[in-house]
């Protein structure tokens, strides 16, 4: 799995499992609760729904300080306990409907289509583009406002402290790992697979084999040109030589998790002179993290139809490097690589935890959209603001991002259409949340930033 803030990822069932269980979080101190685009948008569900404000706040509060227990995730509900202050125990359960199976029949078609939808997945991201994909043909993959019911032991009929808590937490988990997302609307990573290669066409492996005819390597010799007939073998000898087969060997057993680095700075011999044993421990870790991403996705059933990821610049692998580094001189280490000021590497790092590489191209690179998308956009923005009765917020446009006229918010739009909120924080902008399909839904989270006592960072 992709671990975006170094976090362990605390898995104790197979990826097959109907039901998982997760080891409780470390508190989350220091740091936000949620880092990618769909982990904010699952925050967004949550202090949208809930009535009562102080209990979000004693919810993140009771995150924080570690007093959320094993999470389980099974189809329609998450479950922890809960601890008060006190010591007193809740249970509490967080309610989302299962997505009947007529709905994932159109989420399957409309990613079998795309093969960089499964491959984003596979690498632990949650594609903006599947997620709109999956719109279109009207299913909801991410809660929306009202969509996640609270149930808790405590008696309260709305969000308390306690399923705040839990939903905070589950934001850290669905960081991590998306599949837990689609766990709870009702498939398995290891169904979904299966049921995305029943999707595929029937024709794939016959052409990937080559043309029916062959052309005779003797005939280049010869000077004939002519095509030979497909090679076989006769029924009746394939029977008789079934017996002489081997059987395949076992697939090998998926492997739960990455192993561990090795203690390398407490196992009482000093490290030679030069050596930074704490990076070379987090480098170990990290190797072995992608090493596991590559095995699970090879041993998936629908290997054969991801393309393999674009491969990353050093540039690009250094601010991933980072987002996954704890903070310190491992972090800073990869700034001063970079030869950019530290206050814009962690922009950049930003720009990979919310959108990982295709958000690092949008903070990184500018363009000219079409005059078409920008004009359809200026009608969204008008008929968003309409809606409430008020204009909208004047905005200078510039290439290919929207300015608000004092400076602090800008819209960027992204190479694949999508829309980034960014804030401008002591001269260099931020992003302020990952990708939407809506323009007026980014500015709003970008406004939303802006406002007193939010989003300003050290």
């Amino acid at each position: 799995m992709t671990q975006h803030n170094g976090e362990p990822h605390g898995r104790s069932d197979g990826a097959g499992e109907r039901e998982r269980t997760f080891a409780a979080l470390p508190p989350a101190r220091g740091r936000a609760f949620a880092r990618t685009w769909w982990g904010t948008r699952w925050l967004r569900a949550l202090e949208d729904t809930a009535l009562d404000g102080e209990q979000l706040r004693q919810g993140r509060r009771f995150a924080r300080q570690g007093a959320v227990g094993a999470v389980t995730v099974r189809p329609g509900r998450i479950t922890a306990v809960v601890r008060d202050r006190d010591g007193t125990a809740h249970r509490s359960d967080v309610l989302l409907q299962e997505l009947p199976d007529t709905d994932w029949q159109r989420v399957l078609e409309v990613t079998a289509r795309e093969s960089g939808h499964l491959a984003a997945l596979l690498d632990g991201e949650m594609p903006p583009h599947l997620v709109e994909d999956a719109l279109s043909v009207g299913v909801e993959l991410l809660p929306g406002i009202g969509d996640l019911d609270p149930s808790c032991g405590c008696g309260a009929w709305d969000h308390c402290p306690h399923t705040a808590a839990l939903s905070y937490q589950l934001a850290r988990l669905l960081d991590e790992d998306p599949f837990v997302l689609l766990l709870l609307r009702g498939r398995t990573e290891r169904e979904l697979l299966e049921e995305l290669g029943a999707h595929t066409p029937a024709g794939a492996a016959s052409a990937a084999a080559g043309p029916v005819g062959e052309q005779d390597p003797a005939s280049d010799l010869g000077g004939t040109g002519h095509s030979v007939e497909p090679r076989g073998v006769l029924a009746e000898e394939a029977f008789a030589r079934a017996a002489d087969l081997r059987p395949l060997p076992a697939e090998p057993p998926p492997v739960s998790a990455p192993g561990g680095a090795p203690s390398l700075t407490g196992a009482g011999t000093p490290p030679a002179s030069g050596v930074d044993a704490a990076a070379l421990e987090f480098l170990i870790a990290d190797t072995a993290s992608r090493a596991h991403q590559l095995l699970r996705a090879a041993l998936s059933p629908a290997h054969a139809l991801s393309d393999p990821p674009e491969p990353l610049t050093p540039f690009q692998d250094a601010v991933r490097l980072a987002a996954a580094a704890p903070e310190g001189p491992i972090a800073e280490r990869l700034s001063a690589h970079c030869g950019i000021p530290p206050a814009s590497f962690g922009a950049a790092v930003r720009a990979w935890e919310v959108g990982g590489a295709l958000g690092l191209t949008v903070w990184e690179e500018s363009w000219t959209p079409e005059p078409e998308t920008m004009a359809r956009a200026r009608d969204q923005l008008a008929g968003a603001w309409a809606e409430e009765d008020v204009s909208p917020p004047e905005l200078n446009l510039s290439g290919s991002s929207w300015n608000t006229l004092d400076g602090s918010a800008q819209l960027r739009i992204g190479p694949d259409g999508s829309w980034w909120p960014y804030v401008a924080e002591r001269g260099v902008w931020w992003p302020a949340g990952g990708a939407e399909t809506d323009p007026a839904a980014a500015l709003a989270v970008a406004l939303r930033q802006k406002e007193p006592g939010r989003g300003e960072r050290g």
